[in-house]
């Protein structure tokens, strides 16, 4: 089948990959336009578009009802569209263009978690599952029919970095076995149960915050779940410290302190009070500088017990 690819984040990658591999064929690839990214703000094209460049036509529209753009797509003569982290809700008169519609890679077990950010919001939710659904792409956010799913779990220190590369990989072989079955013929397809429907907000900067009242399990799965963007951290030192692995202290003892007390200093973590148990801290990443496991941390800088991980000053 002739296939117009929507995505722009690393992802949608490996669904590219496979897609170039298969007996299908690319006829065009869309990806949101060049932006300034990583920590010197330079306009970089996405590792999508990176990785098309030289095997298909790549586009990257500012709107995408553009009558320009919607024609060249229209010329293309695609019969189906994979969309796979593409960014951007698409309109009606773009979903009409593939003569078998749109698909997309989803990177939950819908109706869980439609969304943004479905990987983050397992993690921090604690869900000790997730998967892949392939749905119909309709107007309705992630509300499309499931014609696949492939579930994975969550292992209890995973962060959603972790996860997230796993299920690229995942999504995409799932992928090509769909757009396989459908160029057969029409394959099954199941309405979501809207009743079981949860929502997975896009991430923001302000979720670094920790609340230490609540209790050890929360935090921890909040650590894992805002990697590698936002991270969660805490002032220590007199310094921005994002906070990148953690353990549950199970059965720690520490005395009546305030929640984001430091209770015990150990060779490889530090024992900070939570609303509910403690947390074992053990790598961090002190602001402008690489990651550390703890353990180098407390070589060149002083924790005591009793010390406070201070919340982040309110943003201007």
């Amino acid at each position: 089948m002739r296939i117009v690819f929507f995505g722009t984040p690393e992802f949608a990658v490996p669904t590219l990959d496979r897609l170039f591999g298969s007996s299908h064929r690319v006829v065009g690839v869309v990806s949101q336009p060049d932006r300034p990214r990583g920590r010197g703000q330079q306009v970089t094209p996405s590792p999508v578009k990176r990785r098309a460049d030289g095997h298909a036509p790549i586009f990257q529209p500012t709107r995408l009802k553009d009558e320009e753009f919607l024609g060249a797509v229209r010329a293309l003569e695609p019969d189906l569209g994979v969309v796979a982290a593409y960014g951007r809700i698409l309109p009606q008169v773009l979903l009409d263009l593939p003569r078998l519609g749109m698909i997309n890679v989803h990177a939950s077990l819908l109706p869980r978690w439609r969304g943004a950010a479905p990987v983050h919001r397992a993690v921090i939710a604690g869900d000790k599952e997730t998967g892949v659904t392939i749905m119909r792409v309709v107007l309705a956010l992630d509300a499309g029919a499931m014609l696949r799913k492939v579930t994975s779990p969550i292992g209890s220190d995973e962060t959603s970095a972790d996860v997230e590369p796993r299920l690229a990989t995942l999504g995409a072989s799932l992928l090509v076995d769909v757009v396989d079955a459908l160029a057969t013929g029409p394959i099954p397809e199941e309405a979501q149960d809207e009743s079981l429907v949860t929502y997975a907000a896009r991430l923001e900067r302000r979720e670094s915050q920790i609340d230490w009242t609540r209790s050890a399990a929360e935090i921890h799965n909040r650590i894992r779940g805002l990697q590698p963007w936002p991270l969660a951290a805490a002032i220590l030192n007199g310094k921005r410290t994002a906070l990148l692995r953690s353990e549950v202290a199970e059965g720690a003892s520490f005395s009546d302190a305030a929640p984001g007390t430091v209770t015990a200093v150990q060779a490889d973590a530090i024992v900070v009070v939570t609303g509910a148990g403690a947390l074992r801290i053990t790598e961090v990443q002190v602001e402008g500088r690489p990651p550390m496991a703890m353990r180098a941390y407390l070589n060149g800088r002083r924790v005591n017990a009793g010390d406070r991980l201070a919340p982040l000053p309110e943003a201007p």
